[in-house]
């Protein structure tokens, strides 16, 4: 049943990017950082921790899950250091995150060749 929830709430989540894109003229760059977003807003009212016991990887991978990653640690650095957690507690809690992606990003750009396809 895991799989299932974590299949139907990440395939729902993607769907509604692929709606967004296919129905509306918003870029898919702005649709990816709404997502983020959406994922903050809903942390903060409280409502994707359900979902992210519902649907487990479904709602923690797409780019709602990293908006709600650092939701999470903005509220736990708040709750530690103060106002200063603002600022650092989001960067802490997805740290492993970004550092992945820019390393990953560096060895793709190591690997393969950039340039026009002709």
């Amino acid at each position: 049943m895991e799989y299932l929830n974590a299949f139907l709430c990440g395939g729902l989540l993607c769907a509604v990017g692929q709606i967004l894109i296919d129905r509306t003229k918003l870029t898919p760059a702005r649709i990816l950082t709404g997502y983020v977003v959406v994922g903050v807003l809903l942390s903060a009212i409280g409502l994707y921790e359900p979902l992210v016991e519902w649907g487990g990887a479904g709602a923690t991978v797409p780019l709602t899950g990293f908006g709600h990653t650092l939701a999470k640690g903005v509220k736990k650095a708040v709750a530690q250091k103060g106002w200063l957690g603002i600022f650092t507690g989001g960067l802490s809690a997805a740290a492993g995150g970004i550092t992945a992606a820019v390393v990953f990003a560096v060895l793709m750009a190591l690997i393969f060749k950039a340039g026009d396809k002709k």
